[in-house]
This record gives C-alpha cells, structure tokens and sequence, in this order.
C-alpha cells in the first residue's frame, strides 16, 4: 500500500514537472511584449520557474536555450536606453538595471549548471554542450559586469570571482580555446575582453564609450600576452596581475604589487597597445573604421580619444605624480563650455546653473568631489567644468576624469585641473553654406614648466583635424582678433576637443 502511494506521487510529481517545462515552452513561442522592459518581470518569473521545476535533461536544456536566446534579445534591445542614462541614475532606471543584471546572474548561474554530469567534450545534444553553456555563463557574466561599468556602479558583489572561477573550469575541461557551435569568439576571449575593459579604467568613460570599448576589445583580446611571474615582476608598462580566489578585477603591477602567496594570473597589454597606436595612425591617416574592423565609433574624434587613452595609459606606468590630501571644504561647479564661457565673461553675474560639492581629497592637479546640492544633469566623463572654492575669484577650469555613483543620491567625481582661469572667445570658421559660423570656445594660458603652449577647448567635432589657421575674437577691454594654428591634440573626449595652439602672426 505505500509503495502505491509512494508510486503515485512520483507519477504525480512527473507530471507536474513535465507540464511545468512545457508551461515554459509555450511560453517562449508567444510574441515579446511592446518594449523590452514590459518583458522583463515576465522573463525573470519564468528563468526562476526553470531553476524550480524538473523535467528530463534534455526537454530542461531546450527551454533553457530558448530563455537564454529570448534574454540575450531583451538585454540588447536594451542597452541603448542605458547607454543614455545621465549620472546619477534615477531610482526607476536603477530599479531597471537591477532587474536585467538579477536576469543576467540567474543565466549565468543556470547555464553553468547544465556543465555537470556532461563530459567535456559531449556535443550529442548542442543545447547541452559544456562548451556552450560555459560560454553563455562567462557572457552573461561580462554582460553584467559591462552594465555596472554603464552606470558608473560598482560590480555586483561576487560578479568577478565568479567571472575567474567560471573560467578557470573552463580550462580544467580544457575548453578555453574552443568556439561553441553557433558563436564567433572563443570562451577565452569572452573572459580576456570582460579582464581588458576592467583594466581599461571603465569609471574614466562615459557609457557609450564603454559599449564601445567592450565590443573592441572582445574583438582584439586575443592580442593580450600572458607572462610567467618571473617576467611579470620587471613590471613593464602594461603589466597586470589576477588573483582568482578575489572578488576583484584585474590589477596593474605598476600601482600594486602582486601578493606572493596567491595563485596568480600575470598578462601584458603591450602588444595591445602597439595595436591601438597602428590603428590611431591608420584612422587618422583616413582609413575607415569598418575597413581595419573597429565598431563605428571609431571613426569619430570621441572614439579615437578613447583609444589614444588606451593606448596611454598601456604604454606607461601610470603612477601617480602627488599625494592626495584629504579635505572636507565646499566647492561650487560649472559645467559645459557655454556655461564656462559665460562664467568667465561675466562673472557672478552669469546666469549659468550652479551646483555645490564637496571636495573629499586634493593633489596640485585634480580634486575628488561629492555632490551636495544643484543640478547635475550636463556633468558627465570627458566634459569640461570650472571650479570655485572659498573667496576665489577665478574659476579654474577641469576636465571630469572619472565618476562613480553608488546610489541615486550620490555621484563622486574625479577633477584634473587643467589651467587656473581661461579666456572666453569666439571662433570663427566657415560654415556649410554662405557665411560664417561662430562658435564660443575657452583659450587655457600656458603654464610655465608644465605646458609651453596655450589650448583651445573646443566642442567634440567641431573642427577637422586638417584645419589650418584658426580665427579667435576676444573681447576684453578692447575687441582683439588673432590667428592662430594648432600644433596637435591634447585631448579628445565624446564632449570636447582640447588642442594646442601657437600664434599663427601675431602673440596673446
């Protein structure tokens, strides 16, 4: 009699299972709602549903492939919309990106999963194969990790050693160099380009500069060197070091040395860097970037200025030049270069929006500040802001370096000072039809030991790289026009161009 009972509700529970994997197959076949954000409560219920439900191996491996696939579609149809959020991201966005990254984690659980009880080399059932599955968890894993870099956020916490450990069975099966059937990059490449974009300083961009450099450098990943500890421990430029038994990233050896106890990983980036430096000489020449195989932002100033930032940091030791000293003082902040232009013509007067910060650390080149109070919605990587403690009177004008924030009410960022007060002017240059087109631009004075020459801080794109003699109007106590030249580019970010200038006939 109990075993009949017990029969019975083994059958039971059979089919519940087999109705509960097939509530999720049918599932799969209807149509995604509107926006991929209505999708999203949907798709999380039903990966959940899969991780509770039984089934046999292979009708469990069908659905997961499907809620794999149907997520990938969400995630990317998604990214634009993040790509757009301005810092600090609100709590509905944040609420948002939660959302995707809980999606992206339970993948990245499940998926690896399926590796057990599968030999390594077992592609009988292509929706079972470890070498998939492995992939698909060390993808969504970099996905999730690429997203926290979006929002100026840190990593979800255990998102790395996962990242490591995932990867490191991956070459216990000896997988790692192997491309899953229906994909283009091997799993190596996958974990190698998540490494490189942590190591590219990814608070230092803004997001559309991340979403371009993750698509770069899973691309080129393979171009990075692995090193014995031997070799890491000349500590060339470029020279990184990975604990694997840490919830961190990627480290650089010339900041921090390597522990000598622990397990480590050593890789150069050198060979990396030669690479960028070729392909800025090859864009610059004026080969397209679809023709040497970078993503299209390549081929616009603010995509260039992410590589040559690369491309320097790799090829230096990137230590830092002054010690910080921690403060606790008020700062009120400008941003953007019409708001610094009218700032630095007018004065006090200006009728420009000011936010107030706090300056948390200092150095003779750059500031950490937190916001306090303001609004804060043009402040982003790469822009230009004018700072202004106590009784100054000048501004002093920086360039955003990095930011980072936590949660909706705080946003910290890093400030270089690139000179102690500018000049307002107007450029002049020839505009697409009859006429000419004016432009207000800030001019940076020389600083004597530090910078020979003086800049132009200039809107991202407005003037080409071949423009020759530059027309300034200033406008002081008496209206003066000089011609100048740029001599070379200083910086270039998605929100401005700095250039170096010299006069062209006559002197400031």
């Amino acid at each position: 009699m109990t075993n009949t009972a017990f029969d019975e509700q083994g059958a039971a529970g059979a089919v519940a299972a087999h109705s509960g994997i097939r509530t999720i197959l049918q599932w799969l076949e209807s149509p995604m709602a509107p926006h991929p954000a209505e999708e999203l409560p949907s798709l999380r219920a039903q990966v959940k549903a899969w991780h509770e439900v039984g089934g046999s191996p292979q009708q469990r491996a069908l659905a997961l492939n499907g809620l794999y696939e149907r997520s990938s579609s969400v995630v990317a149809a998604l990214l634009p919309e993040l790509t757009e959020l301005l810092l600090p991201i609100p709590r509905k966005s944040r609420r948002l990106v939660r959302s995707v990254l809980d999606l992206l984690q339970m993948l990245a659980d499940d998926t690896l999963e399926m590796v057990e009880g599968v030999a390594p080399h077992d592609t009988s059932d292509r929706h079972q194969a470890p070498d998939l599955a492995l992939w698909r968890s060390l993808r969504a894993l970099a996905q999730q990790l690429m997203i926290s870099h979006l929002i100026a956020s840190p990593a979800p916490t255990g998102a790395w050693q996962q990242l490591h450990q995932t990867y490191a069975l991956a070459r216990s099966l000896h997988l790692e160099a192997t491309i899953p059937r229906g994909q283009t990059r091997k799993l190596q490449h996958i974990y190698q380009a998540a490494i490189l974009l942590g190591c590219a300083q990814p608070a230092s961009l803004t997001a559309r500069e991340v979403v371009f450099l993750a698509a770069y450098l899973e691309r080129f990943a393979g171009q990075i060197e692995p090193l014995s500890a031997e070799a890491a421990a000349a500590a060339a430029p470029g020279t990184f070091w990975v604990d694997p038994t840490r919830d961190a990233p990627a480290l650089p050896y010339s900041r921090k040395l390597a522990p000598s106890t622990a397990p480590l990983e050593y890789f150069s980036c050198a060979g990396l860097g030669l690479l960028l430096k070729t392909q800025i000489a090859q864009l610059n020449a004026g080969t397209s970037a679809e023709e040497i195989g970078l993503p299209e932002l390549a081929s616009t100033p603010a995509g260039v200025g992410v590589l040559r930032r690369l491309a320097g940091r790799w090829s230096d030791f990137g230590k830092r030049r002054f010690h910080r000293r921690r403060q606790g003082y008020r700062a009120v902040l400008g941003t953007g270069i019409e708001g610094l232009w009218h700032l630095c013509k007018e004065g006090d007067t200006a009728a420009v929006e000011l936010s107030s910060w706090m300056i948390t650390n200092e150095s003779p080149d750059g500031y950490a500040i937190r916001h306090v109070s303001g609004k804060i919605s043009t402040v982003s990587v790469g822009n230009v802001v004018a700072v202004r403690t106590g009784d100054e009177k000048n501004w002093q004008i920086c360039l955003v370096r990095w930011a980072v924030s936590e949660n909706p009410e705080d946003l910290e960022l890093g400030l270089q000072i690139l000179a102690p007060k500018a000049v307002p002017a107007i450029l002049a240059r020839p505009g697409d039809g009859e006429g000419t087109e004016h432009l207000r631009v800030l001019v940076l004075p020389e600083i004597p030991s530090l910078r020979p020459s003086q800049l132009l801080i200039v809107a991202s794109g407005a003037l080409t790289q071949n423009s020759g003699k530059l027309l300034l109007v200033i406008e002081d106590e008496n209206l003066v026009v000089r011609e100048v030249k740029s001599i070379g580019i200083d910086e270039q970010t998605g929100s401005v161009d700095i250039l170096a200038i010299q006069p062209d006939a006559t002197h400031f």
